[in-house]
């Protein structure tokens, strides 16, 4: 009888190395193409009129 060696569960641990790698790469590159582009700032002033009548005077 011959004795074989049973390697799928190192080929497993290393596939599964390797997406993950790629999900850091991909998520790292998105991070960083992100952070290069300039959104403008807002021109326009945004400003709401809050009425009296909504403010209550708690003691």
């Amino acid at each position: 009888m011959q004795l074989t060696r049973n390697t799928s569960s190192s080929k497993k641990v290393l596939s599964l190395i390797i997406k993950l790698g790629l999900v850091i790469a991909i998520l790292l590159g998105a991070t960083f193409f992100l952070s290069k582009i300039d959104f403008p700032a807002p021109k326009k002033q945004i400003e709401k009129i809050i009425p009296n009548e909504n403010f209550k005077i708690v003691k």
